[in-house]
């Protein structure tokens, strides 16, 4: 019996999920970006207690690497290898942007379509990728300044569908009939599944070496 514990802290909503093989025993979500950082290790706590579980007996710790919020992946990131450091446990990383598609592909049920997902990067500019049903990447993860051609190649040939922050920006300029907008958040049973799929392959990170996916790089404006 195996036990991961998942921590997204990435986007908009967190989310906080206690997995046994494969199978969810209890979510923590927040609304609040700004408080991402003080619910987090208090949603471990309460998962752990409500299902009577020793933090000792967990298997690994998945945490979503980004894109999306500075703050919020770098609070996520070092909460996982904390523990992961503490309890001598694997370290399972994956990207918020096809954890966003994911949840897409598992709502939608739409095999021939392509699904991107948008976090929005303020301005006209979203982190953004596009993948098809079984989650394979046709367009990597990249910072993007939208426009009216943005993925007009695509939409041309197929039916895609768009979701996440970044998408109302997309709404005001794309008027294609193959664009299809939704609102469907990231689930916490797609979670549970990219996670566990990995920890199941093995595919862990060498702990020290992990770090955020950024995209772009991280600046900040000085103080005079």
């Amino acid at each position: 019996m195996s036990y991961v514990l998942n921590i997204h802290t990435a986007t908009e909503t967190a989310i906080i999920n206690l997995v046994k093989n494969g199978e969810v025993m209890g979510t923590i979500s927040n609304d609040d970006t700004r408080q991402h950082a003080t619910v987090l290790h208090p949603a471990i706590r309460q998962l752990l207690k409500k299902n009577d579980l020793d933090i000792k007996k967990l298997n690994a710790v998945g945490v979503s690497s980004g894109p999306g919020s500075y703050t919020g992946m770098r609070v996520g990131l070092a909460a996982a290898k904390g523990l992961c450091y503490a309890l001598g446990i694997p370290l399972i990383t994956f990207n918020s942007l096809e954890l966003m598609a994911l949840s897409s592909i598992r709502f939608v049920n739409d095999e021939p379509a392509l699904y991107c997902p948008m976090i929005d990067a303020r301005r006209m500019e979203v982190f953004t990728a596009i993948y098809d049903y079984s989650l394979n990447e046709i367009v990597p993860p990249c910072a993007m300044i939208l426009d009216e051609n943005s993925y007009k190649d695509f939409l041309i040939l197929n039916k895609v569908y768009f979701s996440g922050s970044g998408i109302k920006k997309f709404q005001t300029l794309n008027k294609s009939a193959n664009s299809i907008f939704t609102d469907e958040k990231i689930s916490t049973g797609s979670l549970a599944e990219i996670s566990w799929k990995k920890y199941e392959k093995n595919d862990v990170e060498n702990i020290p070496y992990a770090q955020p996916l950024y995209i772009k790089d991280f600046y900040t404006i000085s103080k005079k």
